[in-house]
């Protein structure tokens, strides 16, 4: 079977993250979140705390979207280096770790603009999963019991934050279709079957 290493990037409340556990679950193989932060500490011997707690920063600061842009370019910024800990630094460490798990084997990557990391990689097909703000907001209401008013906030400063870091690592726009293989709109049918039209996506797109 060819490797498959499949990259999602997705807006808050479309059910990206449900629906690429669903595919690992289909496809059986491994799915990567918030595990690449504990691999990439595991990696540099940074505590994982620290890659946490600069997620959680960049969420709550206006900082990305008046810097000036500083697409990933590879590599890692040495221990010796004052820079070490460094935001950038941190991301690099995760870009490895991406770079290395791609490398090794047929996976999902959510988020962390895995999908540019890995633009080089011809065996990388990226997936966006986007949904109507409505739809959004009444998914995101029944998942955190939220009133409408407070998810739709919600949403919008979490994909203003996912759009302000993905330019800051890309230079690209977080939601131009060109920058992925497949965008679907996961409220245009169900979880299964959005599953299934990935699956035979790839089977067409690897033969």
């Amino acid at each position: 079977m060819k490797k498959t290493v499949i990259t999602v990037t997705r807006s808050y409340g479309s059910g990206g993250r449900t629906l690429g556990k669903l595919l690992s679950e289909r496809m059986g193989i491994n799915y990567y979140d918030r595990e690449i932060l504990r691999m990439a500490s595991d990696e540099s011997g940074i505590s994982e705390a620290l890659f946490g707690q600069a997620d959680e920063k960049r969420k709550k600061s206006h900082l990305m979207s008046i810097l000036k842009k500083n697409p990933y370019q590879g590599g890692v910024i040495p221990p010796e280096s004052a820079d070490f800990v460094s935001d950038d630094n941190l991301f690099n460490y995760q870009a490895k770790v991406i770079r290395e798990l791609a490398e090794k084997e047929s996976c999902i990557i959510i988020g962390r603009c895995a999908d540019y990391v890995l633009k080089d990689n011809p065996d990388v097909i990226k997936l966006y999963f986007c949904a109507p703000l409505q739809d959004c907001i009444t998914r995101v209401m029944n998942q955190n019991g939220l009133s409408e008013k407070e998810a739709m906030k919600k949403i919008e400063k979490i994909d203003k934050y996912r759009a302000d870091y993905y330019r800051y690592y890309t230079g690209r726009d977080w939601n131009d279709a060109r920058s992925y293989n497949l965008c679907l709109n996961t409220t245009s049918m169900s979880y299964e079957k959005l599953a299934e039209v990935v699956e035979n996506f790839i089977k067409i797109y690897q033969s």
